[in-house]
């Protein structure tokens, strides 16, 4: 079972890269989010790695660190959802912004992603709910003051505060309602939030 690799790029596409290790050139397929954190060809790399063996091939499957493998992993055991569905929203979606998306049942955000449809983000939604839970706060958290990446992200974190100060999950998601998330940080939103509630 190979896990990880290090070694020197030998061709990188928008698709996969190659690395060298030990006069050896293994091909891994990767995220767009992985690919772009990867160096040019004749630079050193190490990605961990996702191994799968079928009856007529054995393709790997690169990341960048441990959470990308493990969200990877997550998608790929939902029915339907393929290594290369897996991948495609994953180039789309980084963890965090997934966790988000699926804790916060936005399939729109989810369908995003190349060749994943409406059925397959619900599915998503549905089997990746609970696991996501516990792993929110790691995914998802920041400091109150911090732009947020993504405002999937960011309407979670809010939604969280605002149910937190004792609102329903109802009325938190509404008085996101004519927020600009992209220029507010959680801070700014929670404070005008709360600004609509008492009007």
């Amino acid at each position: 079972m190979i896990a990880s690799l290090r070694g020197t790029i030998l061709e990188k596409t928008g698709e996969y890269v190659v690395i060298e290790c030990g006069g050896v050139g293994f091909r891994a397929l990767l995220s767009r989010h992985g690919l772009d954190q990867l160096k040019a060809a004749g630079e050193e790399a190490f990605i961990h790695i996702h191994m799968a063996v079928r009856e007529d091939a054995m393709e790997l499957y690169g990341f960048p660190d441990p959470e990308e493998r493990d969200c990877f992993r997550m998608i790929t055991a939902v029915s339907g959802i393929g290594p290369k569905g897996a991948l495609a929203i994953l180039s789309e979606l980084t963890p965090d912004e997934l966790a988000a998306s699926v804790l916060m049942g936005d399939k729109a955000n989810i369908t995003r992603a190349k060749g994943v449809g409406p059925k397959a983000a619900e599915r998503l939604v549905l089997e990746l709910k609970d696991k996501f839970k516990g792993m929110s706060s790691v995914h998802v958290n920041t400091a109150a003051s911090t732009p947020v990446q993504g405002t999937a992200s960011k309407s979670l974190e809010i939604i969280e505060a605002l149910m937190a100060l004792g609102f329903t999950q109802p009325e938190a998601k509404h008085a996101l309602n004519g927020l600009d998330l992209e220029k507010l940080t959680v801070e700014q939103a929670i404070t005008q939030a709360l600004k609509g509630f008492s009007q």
